[in-house]
């Protein structure tokens, strides 16, 4: 298995990134609340290292909530403002602009923050509920927003969306099949069989007793059948990813907090 995505409107966004920072009194970095480790890249982190920060660790609702309080305290502890959102929730993206209230140092009459993350994490959601409109384009697909882009937010914050950045090359193996999962990379980019199999041998090791069948099972259930009978594993795999990425089959977080340092 090979999942790998750095297409050239990423390399020359973050370029965009780097002069824009200057220009900014706040970085929200959007995290997948499931993947609060592979869901970062350090490139970010290294670029936004002297300004405000808020971590915002989006899509609560299908990760374990233990698990995200936890993470929450160990961003905490690392001197970040850190929050749990659901990021199709009004009152749940409400804390973010509470969140940039608090951090914020305005050098000038409006405050401005650049809204960072990976692919698929949900930045453009959480714009579009801050300015309650549909004003940043949003897809459950990776690779949707491709420029950066202002919006005013009422009364006194303007906000930067950016394209979600990915690191060049995704080295280690857990986190390519994680982050395929999750979304943060297009469906094109992976053998969907693959990231089936290795998202269930994660339940199987580590939440013993879920009901989360195998792609096998999952298929055969759903009638996934070609031609004279057999299975369509191919075509199942596509379904059995949405499936598990919706929290169908429960909610998970594949790292906890004490697998490695946060930054």
């Amino acid at each position: 298995m090979s999942v790998q995505w750095y297409p050239g409107h990423m390399a020359k966004a973050m370029r965009r990134i780097a002069e824009y920072v200057a220009l900014v009194d706040i970085v929200v970095e959007v995290i997948d609340a499931r993947v609060p480790r592979a869901g970062r890249n350090p490139a970010l982190d290294r670029l936004t290292r002297n300004r405000a920060r808020v971590i915002v660790l989006n899509r609560e609702d299908l990760a374990d909530g233990t698990i995200t309080r936890r993470w929450l305290e160990r961003f905490a502890a690392a001197g970040f403002e850190a929050i749990a959102t659901d990021g199709r929730a009004q009152p749940s993206v409400k804390r973010v602009a509470e969140a940039m209230k608090r951090v914020g140092r305005r050098e000038r009459g409006r405050a401005r923050a650049l809204v960072v993350g990976l692919p698929n994490s949900g930045k453009s959601s959480i714009i579009n509920g801050l300015l309650r409109r549909a004003a940043a384009k949003t897809e459950d697909r990776a690779g949707v927003t491709r420029q950066l882009q202002w919006f005013r937010l009422p009364p006194d914050i303007e906000v930067m969306d950016t394209p979600g950045i990915l690191v060049p090359k995704i080295a280690d193996a857990d986190a390519q099949w994680k982050l395929a999962l999750v979304g943060a990379v297009p469906l094109t980019r992976f053998d969907p069989e693959a990231i089936a199999e290795s998202f269930h041998r994660w339940v199987d090791a580590h939440v013993p007793g879920a009901a989360v069948p195998d792609l096998a099972a999952f298929a055969q259930a759903r009638g996934f059948a070609r031609r004279g009978g057999a299975i369509d594993l191919h075509t199942a795999a596509r379904v059995y990813l949405r499936a598990a990425g919706d929290g169908l089959f429960g909610r998970f977080s594949f790292e906890m907090p004490d697998d490695a340092p946060t930054a």
